[in-house]
């Protein structure tokens, strides 16, 4: 428990530094032969400058992750001895007080073996290994390793002995040979919304480089493309290449595709007008000459596309029904905008304002220098948070900020934070920025001119940081997760605008500052408010990351629990019946006190009967699904005893386990399908997630509908894939995306590939009608959309397409 706390309380630390940190550690390995029956499996670690990384032997119960390397099923061989390392540092470790055994710049791990003579086998498996410098921790991170060993004796049989042909090569005086294949590779602009992705190899003459489409089970490893996280394109149709050769291959016995001297491969993509973006990845590829193979490497990538100028079409981008997303950059907008106008009158900014305003009046020769100086003031203002947000934008990219709402780390990170944050605002201490960075931006606001007025505005923002971080931080990370890079520069457009509106008006009409409420402890009530509220929203967070660990630490009953208690705990607090650190003693209750009492009372009754399984629709999206709770009807306890008639062909069936109001629903795709097509009914698939909010409001308010249930327990047969289901797959079942070039390993990544590859989307909700002959749509896909009659005419739509 000590060690799980300390990393998400670093981890958390990382992102209130506002940047990504890439993993600093790098991996390689190799094997070496001690003897016929006797070889060392070598595990080589490079690390940034600043970091460290830990041994293999350190006691975990002290805190950090040890390194440890994970072994698949192993045949035809066994260890001999434990993993042994390099001699390490052993030091204290600030981080975890105490002394610990650690590696600075390179590590080496090896372990050794004992095999069978002239046995040839593969060794498979992933290395954990965690992080730190003198600030923070990163999360412990995997990465898959293989080894393909194949052992000298008999050497003549041995068609696919990469390593040990080097081996013998190098024995003989050769050295170490250089990869015979030099990589480019360029862009190719097709049309406006079409490029052409173009990898080029040159071939030192004798070597032969393999084509992307061999079968590699015949032997060679294909050449393959793998790319990082893509925004803003998509692919059209698969890897091309130039005419390979089609000869037997001595190496490997067998009839193969490759290129001699000079090969080309490319990719073409789509992409939206005006948009510019980089893509990242690696290559991994193969060669071989008439006496032996290299093993396969990899190197990395880069295109930077910068498209001409065009229409900026973020803020229309149209989803799958051609219904633009402005409503969500409105939405963004909005809860920016009420955000400022709570950063407004919190303690730290309200009683600024009178002071502000009659600091430029009285600064001023005339009424409109005043006006115009508190004009600029308030432009800076705006500036300012509008250039926080486009940092965040461009420090994470819409990608990975679109990641981070599926990803079980950061969203448990998050809830630390969060905590931290309300923890705050209760008064236990402030976040606060270093004082020589607000010393140094008030000298400067004593310029005068511009720059003064700019850098005014700066000290109010560093000064007021106490009160605006949380709610800044809170805005950052509802606005990145919705997945696009305007997100975060329009939220904080909102806030700032809020913020920089009073000052200017009260500039130019100054007699509206008597009306102004008078500073005093009602302005601690609102924050200690505030902090209650974002405590509330901490357990999102944290059940974001339990429904997608499928922990069970916060079913829905708990998590509806803990939100009474709050809405509870702020109406007594209210009353009066306690007090906080910072707040004055209050004789009485005033009357806003007792109206917002009132509220919090009410939605704390709401929600209440929510804790024995009534429907809460108000805040329908935020607790986890009705089905993962404690209740007998609930699909984790014993598959969905709430579910309707099932018909008696369906015996042979397996329904899945997570469907939404006790619905009959299948969670694997192939096995809904086999059933669509014994009981002739269409296919409705439903991709969603553990930790989409607006799939729990579509459920809620759309699905509970007894029509829209009706309709889709009996004419349809319901498929509901979750892409960020963290669920190994089986080792057969595992491999590379031909769509995207990433990993398949988890159901998610199964059923997220699935969606990507046949229906060119990946947004949750995602609905789509399907016969039993090929997966084309039947009808429009379908999107978030709580239009109850729209959602109905829309499933009797697919019916009739389907007869």
């Amino acid at each position: 428990m000590k060690k799980l706390l300390f990393i998400l309380f670093a981890f958390s630390f990382s992102l209130l530094n506002a940047q990504i940190v890439e993993n600093p550690v790098t991996w390689s390995w190799e094997t070496e032969k001690i003897s016929d029956t006797e070889y060392k499996l070598i595990y080589n670690a490079t690390i940034e400058e600043g970091w460290h990384l830990y041994s293999a032997h350190v006691d975990p119960d002290v805190g950090p992750y040890p390194t440890a390397f994970y072994y698949d099923t192993i045949p035809n061989f066994i260890f001999k001895g434990k993993v042994e390392e390099t001699e390490p540092h052993v030091e204290y470790d600030p981080n975890f007080e105490a002394e610990l055994a650690f590696f600075s710049n390179k590590a080496q791990f090896w372990q050794y073996i004992t095999v069978p003579a002239g046995k040839e086998f593969t060794v498979k498996g992933e290395i954990e290994w965690m992080v730190c410098n003198d600030e923070m921790c990163m999360p412990p991170e995997y990465k898959d390793f293989t080894f393909t060993i194949t052992p000298l004796a008999p050497l003549a049989e041995s068609a696919n002995s990469l390593t040990a042909i080097s081996e013998v090569k190098s024995n003989t005086g050769q050295g170490i040979l250089a990869n015979p294949v030099t990589w480019t590779w360029e862009t190719e602009k097709v049309s406006e919304t079409e490029y052409k992705l173009i990898y080029n190899a040159t071939i030192k003459e004798g070597w032969h480089l393999y084509s992307a489409h061999v079968d590699p089970d015949a032997g060679p490893y294909p050449t393959a493309f793998y790319y990082d996280t893509i925004p803003n394109f998509d692919w059209k149709g698969g890897v091309e290449e130039t005419e390979p050769h089609v000869e037997y291959d001595p190496n490997f016995e067998a009839e193969l595709a490759f290129f001699s001297t000079k090969a080309q491969y490319w990719q073409y993509i789509t992409v939206s007008p005006g948009s510019p973006f980089t893509i990242k990845g690696e290559i991994e590829w193969m060669v071989c000459n008439d006496e032996m193979c290299m093993p396969p490497e990899l190197k990395d990538f880069t295109f930077e596309i910068s498209q001409p100028d065009g229409e900026a079409i973020a803020a229309t981008k149209l989803d799958k029904d051609g219904r633009t997303m402005n409503m969500s950059f409105w939405t963004i907008f909005i809860e920016g905008f009420l955000g400022g106008i709570v950063a407004l009158i919190m303690p730290c900014i309200f009683p600024m304002i009178p002071l502000t305003v009659s600091f430029f009046t009285k600064q001023s020769k005339t009424k409109s220098e005043g006006v115009r100086k508190a004009v600029i003031y308030g432009v800076s203002i705006i500036t300012i948070y509008v250039l926080l947000g486009m940092f965040v934008s461009v420090a994470f990219g819409a990608d990975a900020l679109n990641a981070f709402a599926t990803n079980p780390w950061v969203n448990f990170g998050f809830f630390v934070l969060f905590v931290i944050f309300a923890i705050s605002f209760f008064g236990a201490f402030e976040i606060t920025l270093p004082s020589s960075w607000v010393n140094k931006a008030d000298e400067a606001s004593n310029k005068g001119g511009l720059v003064g007025i700019f850098f005014m505005a700066f000290t109010l923002s560093l000064v007021s940081f106490s009160c605006t971080g949380p709610i800044i931080g809170s805005l950052l990370v509802e606005a990145g997760t919705q997945g696009n890079w305007m997100g975060p520069i329009i939220g904080m457009f909102g806030f700032s605008l809020a913020l920089a509106i009073p000052f200017t008006l009260f500039a130019v009409f100054p007699g509206w500052l008597n009306s102004l409420p008078k500073s005093g402890g009602w302005l601690n009530t609102v924050k200690v408010v505030l902090g209650f509220l974002e405590l509330a929203f901490a357990f999102k967070f944290l059940s974001s990351a339990d429904l997608i660990w499928k922990t069970h630490w916060l079913e829905r009953e708990l998590f509806i629990a803990i939100w009474v208690a709050i809405a509870f705990l702020i109406v007594l607090y209210l009353l009066g019946m306690f007090i906080m650190p910072l707040d004055s003693k209050q004789d009485r209750v005033s009357v806003p006190r007792l109206l917002f009492a009132m509220v919090f009372s009410i939605m704390g009754f709401y929600m209440l009967p929510g804790i024995w399984g009534a429907p809460v629709k108000l805040i329908s999206g935020f607790p986890p699904p009705e089905f993962y709770s404690e209740s007998p009807g609930g699909a984790f306890n014993g598959g969905g005893g709430g579910h309707a008639a099932v018909n008696p062909d369906a015996a042979d069936f397996e329904f899945g386990e997570s469907c939404p109001h006790g619905m009959n629903c299948f969670n694997d795709f192939d096995e809904g399908l086999k059933y669509a097509k014994k009981v002739d009914k269409p296919v409705l698939i439903d991709f969603t997630g553990w930790g989409c909010v607006n799939c729990r409001k579509m459920e809620e308010n759309v699905w509970v509908d007894p029509m829209v249930n009706k309709i889709i327990n009996e004419e349809y047969v319901l498929v509901s894939l979750y892409v960020d289901d963290r669920d190994k797959l089986p080792k057969d079942q595992q491999g590379i995306s031909e769509t995207t070039g990433k990993k398949i390993k988890t159901v998610g990544n199964k059923w997220s590939d699935f969606q990507a590859s046949n229906f060119n989307a990946n947004a949750q909700p995602f609905y789509v009608v399907v016969g039993h002959d090929n997966l084309d749509p039947l009808i429009t896909t379908r999107a978030f959309d709580l239009d109850i009659k729209a959602y109905k005419d829309w499933l009797k739509s697919g019916i009739a397409a389907f007869k």
